[in-house]
């Protein structure tokens, strides 16, 4: 059998590190072109969301003479969750995870970040930075389906807003805590991974959904419960108990709401909410809810243009 083994960025603290990864049978989807043209672009999307996944894997993970094991699981998803005794410099630093199968052996690279001192930044990416039209399911397949990475694209101002936010309190040459927090699924990783670096964007680590490994679950990409995303942003505050995150999202879905609960359990930690108006007008609804994150004394921007939270991030102080 035919294995692929695919690595995920990962993240460490001066006490804790964060890896994950799949084992896949025979391609990961990053086997699958994301700069083809529309017809291609069509059967290498259906290629990606028709992956197959192998659970039960003994992997092994070896970084800096640290060395752990651990299992792929139903949907061949693993990862290493360890506390350490290493200096490790700011940074990103490389790591290797291996598996034997059938006395077959594989080997694959990855890399973790070790941020410097100083605020990180969670985001949305769907309709938060990324034009995604969300809110209209087939308007949102289609896009999926028929535009490649060199065809998407962003808002006007966002690039240059989570440019500034990425050097915060930092020289240029440390790197920023960066986190791209999703319910699109790991199937879209490497797409994100390749239009965020074509583009310029903070390099960051990414936390998607769990993956699909079928072409009807395609029509559904992105939706349903978005109870990981607040799962996962809570679990990243957990892990840096001494930083302080902005948070940027959208109202097309439940950022604003998911964004509400972390800044009533975790309002020290958080320096600034951002919320994309996507909708036509301001939702009455989105605008209510926020009004609970500023109780809680953390700033608030609902904003139209890339623009006005731009200058919000300056008047705070943020950049």
């Amino acid at each position: 059998m035919k294995l692929k083994l695919k690595i995920y960025r990962g993240f460490a603290s001066d006490k804790k590190l964060y890896i994950s990864g799949h084992v896949f049978k025979k391609n990961d989807p990053s086997y699958y072109s994301v700069e083809s043209g529309w017809f291609k672009s069509i059967y290498y999307m259906w290629r990606t969301f028709s992956i197959k996944t192998i659970e039960n894997i003994d992997l092994t993970l070896q970084f800096k003479g640290l060395e752990s094991t651990a299992v792929s699981n139903e949907n061949g998803f693993f990862k290493f969750e360890l506390s350490h005794d290493l200096d490790i410099p700011d940074g990103w630093h490389g790591f290797t995870v291996s598996l034997n199968h059938f006395n077959k052996s594989i080997e694959a690279t990855g890399e973790l970040v070790k941020a410097a001192p100083g605020p990180g930044i969670i985001s949305d990416i769907d309709d938060t930075f990324l034009i995604s039209h969300s809110s209209s399911i087939l308007r949102k397949i289609y896009i999926l389906l028929t535009r490649n990475i060199n065809r998407r694209k962003f808002f006007v101002g966002v690039l240059k807003h989570y440019q500034l936010l990425a050097q915060v309190e930092r020289p240029v040459s440390q790197p920023a805590l960066f986190f791209y927090v999703s319910s699109s699924e790991w199937n879209l990783y490497n797409f994100i991974e390749k239009f965020t670096i074509l583009h310029g964007f903070p390099k960051a680590v990414l936390f998607l959904k769990t993956i699909k490994s079928g072409i009807f679950d395609l029509l559904s990409s992105g939706g349903g419960n978005h109870q990981h995303k607040q799962d996962r942003i809570e679990f990243i505050l957990n892990f840096y108990p001494e930083r302080q995150f902005i948070l940027l999202g959208d109202d097309t879905q439940q950022d604003p709401f998911i964004y509400t609960y972390i800044a009533e359990h975790f309002p020290n930690q958080l320096l600034a909410v951002y919320i994309r108006q996507v909708s036509t007008d301001p939702k009455s609804q989105v605008s209510d809810t926020l009004r609970i994150v500023e109780q809680n004394g953390v700033p608030v921007c609902y904003f139209k243009n890339s623009s006005v939270a731009m200058k919000h991030s300056k008047d705070i102080g943020l950049v």
